[in-house]
């Protein structure tokens, strides 16, 4: 076979070569060590948490070691493309802190255009290049292409493969394909230049030289060492539109662009002997590949099932809706990640994720359980470090968009609503009072008087007659002038004239001696003032609600008991 002339019979309008297209692409100029990662998605929907995860990955090994993250869209899939996706993703990444320094970046008018030296970063637009590559393979005798004509075509549509997969076993399956794979190796030039005649569409095949009853050793950085069996599938490497397959544009890609580090589910290991054998015929380096296990969840059996598209928690843009501030999801992430980060976090309270060491040797190879419950706990964490101000900001920005009532509260008075958002702030142990911004308004509601309601009632064992007493004497010496040391004498004079103890020492040491105890006389308050049984400090919230409201409050439960 003439090779040569079979290339030219198929790129006939191929005139480069892949040393032309090398040096459009030189070598970046980066310190020793420095990784290239890329994050590379198709537009084809939401930005699943799974993506997040690489995406963090690829982001923190890139940029701890001074290199390069880029974004590169895989879109040579246009059934699947859906409109506007790309776009939402670079918003939905960028919302949470993950920003490319290069690839396809979204400009002032909201289009998707290149930056960097190493584009096109869309596949799509990058068809002459995977060419060149191609014509390559077929001029060393490595790929060849194989004919449908149109008649072939109508058969293969009205054939259910689906149906005919099932009704073969494994081997039989392997069997036919190993045949079918001989006979369409075997054609003549003639046989070509009567196909390109007559119009008829081709794939083009990489000719495989593995055998599967060999391994190959290979190391993943995730994995550890494994045995790989040889490729002996000759996989499509261009459909017969052009388009190339994922599995030749990525490695075409991955060179081009300097890749040197690849983060991917473990879902693409099946695939990983036709890589391997794609980079070597290709004359390329292998970049070193992590395999990241998949995200499982806890089914309502206490089973381990995969995150899938239709949990909650899979769409990122979910925690926008649930008022998830991005720092509490990027720093969930990090505890997914390295099984480490939360001793570091607890001896670095006050720095951010970002300065986490993130090391490869600390990950699971056996993939993370997703848990709320966890997230919610380090959510807290985050918010409760987080300055009134950036509460209010942050809390008004999601209220805009998911809660007009509470937003409409917050910008009615922003000092008054920060004033609320300062209690308990600061300090070793500041307040823990909310995960997401969807629990804001519950937790202030008592301090607008259109949301107040009394959620909680006095527990029966305290005298209703001792609840009021404890209530009206504290009206009778109220002043909102008072300091928290004056205020608090009053209550503990109230509970003496109530036979409750004061002293809380001498309650402990003989309870059987007193009807109750201050903190029981302040809880006849809190429930009064706020409504609940548990509040922040009652002497704060006494002054933010003003005396006119305070009175109110406590006359209406005088009232009502």
């Amino acid at each position: 076979m003439d090779f040569e002339l079979l290339a030219n019979l198929l790129f006939p309008n191929v005139t480069e070569t892949p040393a032309d297209v090398e040096k459009k692409y030189p070598p970046r100029a980066l310190p020793e060590g420095a990784k290239v990662t890329r994050f590379a998605p198709s537009p084809t929907g939401f930005v699943h948490f799974g993506g997040l995860f690489p995406t963090t990955i690829g982001e923190r090994l890139a940029h701890q070691s001074g290199g390069v993250f880029y974004l590169r869209i895989e879109d040579t899939d246009a059934k699947r493309e859906v409109e506007g996706a790309a776009e939402g993703l670079i918003k939905t990444l960028s919302h949470y802190g993950i920003n490319f320094d290069e690839g396809a970046i979204l400009g002032e008018d909201g289009k998707i255009r290149d930056q960097g030296a190493y584009g096109p970063y869309k596949q799509s637009q990058r068809g002459p290049i995977y060419h060149v590559f191609a014509k390559q393979l077929v001029r060393e005798g490595k790929a060849y292409p194989v004919f449908t004509t149109k008649e072939e075509l109508e058969a293969l549509n009205a054939v259910d493969k689906k149906a005919e997969i099932k009704s073969r076993n494994w081997e039989e399956e392997q069997d036919s394909r190993r045949e079918e794979q001989l006979r369409q190796r075997t054609f003549t030039l003639e046989e070509v230049q009567a196909h390109l005649a007559a119009g008829d569409p081709f794939v083009l095949r990489l000719l495989a030289d593995g055998d599967p009853d060999k391994k190959v050793p290979f190391t993943d950085l995730i994995k550890g060492k494994l045995e790989i069996p040889e490729n002996d599938e000759d996989f499509v490497l261009l459909k017969s539109d052009g388009i190339p397959t994922y599995h030749f544009a990525h490695a075409v890609d991955d060179h081009l662009m300097g890749t040197t580090h690849v983060i991917r589910g473990e879902e693409w290991l099946p695939s990983l002997a036709k890589h391997l054998m794609l980079f070597r015929y290709l004359g390329f380096r292998l970049p070193k590949y992590m395999h990241i296990a998949q995200i499982m969840r806890l089914d309502e059996n206490g089973n381990k099932k995969k995150l899938s598209k239709r949990d909650m928690g899979a769409n990122m843009d979910d925690y926008s809706r649930m008022g998830y501030a991005p720092a509490s999801v990027c720093e969930y992430i990090m505890t997914l990640l390295n099984s480490n980060y939360e001793e570091w976090h607890a001896q670095n309270p006050e720095k951010p994720y970002t300065e986490f060491p993130f090391n490869i040797k600390k990950m699971s190879s056996s993939g993370c359980l997703f848990d709320f419950n966890k997230l919610n706990d380090v959510s807290k964490n985050i918010l409760c470090r987080f300055t009134a101000d950036e509460v209010y900001a942050q809390a008004l920005e999601w209220a805009a968009s998911n809660d007009p009532t509470l937003a409409a509260l917050l910008e009615r008075d922003a000092d008054y609503a920060k004033s609320i958002f300062a209690i308990g702030r600061g300090g070793k142990k500041p307040r823990k009072d909310f995960a997401t911004w969807q629990d804001v308004k519950p937790y202030l509601s008592f301090f607008y008087d259109e949301l107040f309601t009394v959620e909680d009632a006095y527990d029966e064992k305290f005298s209703r007659d001792d609840i009021r007493a404890a209530l009206s004497g504290f009206l009778a010496t109220y002043s909102p002038a008072d300091d928290m040391n004056g205020w608090f004498e009053k209550v503990k004079a109230i509970a003496d004239s109530l036979g409750y103890a004061s002293d809380m020492k001498a309650y402990k040491a003989d309870p059987a001696a007193f009807r109750g105890n201050v903190a029981d006389v302040s809880m006849f308050l809190r429930v009064a003032v706020t409504g609940r049984l548990n509040a922040p400090d009652l002497y704060t919230v006494m002054q933010i609600l003003g005396a006119n409201r305070v009175r109110a409050r406590i006359e209406a439960m005088i009232a009502a008991l």
